[in-house]
């Protein structure tokens, strides 16, 4: 077994430490970012940060780097208050993966890709049409991690885009059927395989398993 001390890992290489550290936590979900200037010119960027935080009122949480260079999606939505999540099929995991490039304010990564915008009348930022499960959300509110000045950013989903077919009858929304893409550390992209449902963990009883419904 391989042991490192705080030391030990504070003297690694640079980008040995940011791949080791980015990996170790595990497979996370990954999300195409989308959101749009006062302007209606819209950027699209890469997440894999975005987490669960609850669900009455329905609120995801996604964090954003440090404020050292212009982050474009933070800026816009700061400007107009929205933006909106995009699950990733494997079908566009190359394209998505070029949305993590720098590039400059004023070229679209929809434009760069190929990938495309899709609009609803119910919410003012676009989504990516090639994505299966949309998610439009509302900024609430922001924290900042004193540890390192990465922003942790609250919104509130106010649309929720997705095929019926995934959604079972409790409730429960079974992703595997979408093909999507999850991934460790920066660029080690990932499908999955479905194991089981568990019953809701009780201290009197030994938790059964859950058939996967489908339809809602």
């Amino acid at each position: 077994m391989k042991h490192f001390s705080l030391d030990e890992i504070s003297a690694l290489d640079k980008n040995f430490r940011r791949n080791l550290i980015n990996s170790i936590t595990g497979f996370k979900p990954l999300h195409l970012l989308a959101t749009q200037n006062q302007q209606g010119h819209s950027n699209l960027a890469l997440f894999s940060s975005a987490v669960h935080v609850g669900a009455d009122p329905p609120l995801v949480g996604v964090l954003f780097r440090p404020l050292t260079v212009p982050r474009h999606s933070y800026i816009n939505i700061h400007s107009t208050g929205y933006f909106s999540l995009n699950h990733i099929p494997s079908a566009i995991i190359q394209q998505a993966h070029q949305c993590s490039a720098p590039y400059p304010e004023e070229l679209s990564e929809f434009d760069v890709t190929g990938l495309h915008e899709e609009k609803s009348m119910a919410f003012p930022i676009v989504y990516v049409k090639e994505s299966p499960v949309k998610m439009g959300l509302q900024w609430v509110e922001e924290y900042t991690v004193q540890a390192n000045g990465t922003i942790f950013m609250v919104g509130k989903i106010v649309e929720l885009i997705l095929p019926e077919q995934v959604v079972g009858s409790d409730g429960f929304v079974d992703l595997e059927q979408l093909h999507l893409v999850t991934v460790s550390g920066l660029d080690g992209y990932h499908t999955t395989r479905k194991l089981t449902r568990l019953q809701y963990a009780k201290t009197d009883r030994s938790s059964h398993v859950i058939p996967w419904q489908h339809g809602a």
